[in-house]
């Protein structure tokens, strides 16, 4: 009987050091489905979704009135002959393909298409606060709260550099997530990744 008893609470044990170490990412995001994500942030994601303002090469083996460059519009879609509008934004260029050969199929036996994204232009980022150079960054791969803040040249004299504030979209609502600076120098926080339209706060 000791050795069920001696797992169980090695169990718990573990159970809230687990607890314990994801709080200070997950306090600001209650909720299973969001705390998941916000665990995932330290790592880039495995794949690029297209957004608006992208630059795509659409291309239809065989068929030059099909295949040419397409820029994502602000409502997320592309304009294609025969098509008219496709959801583009929001899906990989695989899963844009799958659509775009499913649609044609429609007019043409077995279409081999092929989707490019030729310029990323939908990846931005903004930096306000006491930073040498607030604004909007446009990004064209990932990027971590520090390679941002970099990019924005650095801190004024008056910022007050533990006391940073991620705010990311949330649905309609802002989600808060408090960054030290100096901690993620030390190594004692994590320098994740930031998401398109995420904004840092350097107050």
């Amino acid at each position: 009987m000791k050795q069920p008893i001696a797992c169980s609470l090695l169990a718990g044990v573990m159970f809230v050091s687990t607890v314990m170490a994801a709080d200070p990412v997950c306090a600001q995001a209650p909720g299973t489905e969001s705390s998941e994500r916000d665990g995932a942030r330290g790592a880039a994601p495995e794949v690029y979704r297209i957004g608006p303002e992208d630059a795509l090469l659409i291309s239809v083996w065989k068929n030059d009135s099909l295949t040419r460059s397409v820029q994502v519009r602000p409502d997320g879609k592309i304009s294609l002959p025969l098509l008219n509008d496709v959801q583009a934004a929001g899906l990989t260029a695989l899963e844009l393909r799958d659509v775009l050969s499913q649609k044609l199929g429609a007019y043409m036996p077995s279409p081999e298409v092929s989707v490019i994204v030729s310029d990323i232009r939908s990846f931005k980022v903004s930096v306000i606060g006491e930073i040498n150079r607030p604004g909007r960054v446009e990004l064209k791969s990932w990027a971590t709260v520090l390679d941002v803040l970099a990019l924005a040249g650095g801190f004024t004299q008056f910022a007050a550099r533990s006391k940073i504030v991620i705010l990311q979209p949330d649905g309609k609502a802002m989600k808060r997530i408090p960054f030290n600076y100096n901690k993620a120098l030390a190594g004692e926080q994590e320098n994740f990744y930031l998401r398109n339209g995420d904004i840092i706060l350097v107050p």
